[in-house]
């Protein structure tokens, strides 16, 4: 992964590029969001891609689910909740699977507010203090405790895009309670007039606020890394978006990982292309681990290949 680390101008902490609409509720505009390049200087580049394992949690048990099917209850449209494998491994296995593998910079992320759930996902981060990332449910209530119990971030999408819109007010308390190096936002998206929105609740409601170079931009002041689900192919195995990864890679100031529709070992390579090598990977259904064809060793062998790459 390559980042050139600058420092940005103040004037990007501000609400600039924000409309209010009525108490702390604000609506994206950014008519011109742009750090001075007077104001800037570089402090590290490193490179290299990386695999970034997964543990999905669904009532207590370590599942990978279709995450456009994931609903509190079916539907009247009569569709109901997709799940490609369930394991019969606790998250805390898997959480000490990565770590003898030296993977980094995984999530753990809690599909339900249940309390097996969160039981969970607290064994995995005990198992593998400062090696996982967690989210699901997220707040500025609960952030702390988890950081608490051994998590190196806290992932957060619904607290802050709260019922469509961006609640500047929500991002800024997180930064206070955990900091900005602790918080990982989930900018997961959806395909909508040929543009990238942004989703939360499950994936099931669609923000007014469009992934592009002035957005990543922006939250990048208040994020350690962010973390993007191709919606659309999610947990399908129907291949990757490219034209995403592609979009991440070139305009994410901060680390990025993608997940979502790798089946083989070339969209590993495709992935590192298409986001000039900027775009590390989360793998999830295709991984024999969790019922797949892919196997998990392959990919960690792909992944110690790429940290020879770093500089």
């Amino acid at each position: 992964m390559c980042f050139l680390h600058q420092e940005r101008s103040s004037a990007l902490h501000s609400f600039h590029g924000f409309q209010r609409l009525h108490g702390n509720r604000f609506i994206a505009s950014f008519p011109s969001l742009h750090a001075s390049s007077k104001s800037t200087s570089c402090l590290s580049i490193k490179c290299g891609v990386r695999f970034r394992p997964c543990i999905d949690i669904h009532k207590g048990k370590v599942k990978q689910i279709v995450g456009s099917t994931l609903r509190d209850s079916k539907e009247e449209d009569g569709s109901a909740l997709v799940t490609n494998f369930e394991s019969d491994k606790s998250a805390a296995e898997f959480a000490n699977l990565y770590k003898e593998d030296g993977l980094v910079g995984g999530h753990v992320i809690m599909l339900g507010a249940d309390d097996l759930s969160k039981a969970a996902a607290v064994e995995a981060l005990h198992a593998y203090p400062g090696g996982l990332q967690v989210g699901g449910g997220i707040n500025v209530n609960n952030a702390l405790n988890y950081i608490e119990e051994g998590a190196s971030h806290v992932i957060v999408t619904s607290y802050v895009f709260n019922n469509g819109q961006m609640d500047l007010e929500r991002l800024k308390d997180l930064v206070r309670v955990v900091g900005k190096q602790k918080l990982v936002l989930d900018l997961s998206c959806r395909k909508k007039d040929g543009r990238y929105a942004i989703v939360t609740d499950r994936w099931q409601k669609f923000s007014d606020v469009y992934l592009d170079k002035e957005v990543l931009e922006f939250l990048a002041n208040y994020a350690d890394e962010f973390l993007v689900h191709g919606v659309d192919v999610e947990g399908k195995k129907l291949g990757i978006d490219e034209e995403l990864v592609a979009l991440l890679g070139r305009h994410s100031p901060i680390p990025v990982t993608y997940a979502g529709g790798v089946t083989v070992m070339n969209d590993l390579e495709r992935i590192k292309v298409a986001g000039d090598g900027r775009v590390d990977v989360t793998v999830g259904s295709a991984l024999d681990i969790f019922g797949g064809n892919l196997p998990y060793k392959d990919v960690v062998s792909w992944h110690t290949r790429q940290e020879t790459l770093m500089v």
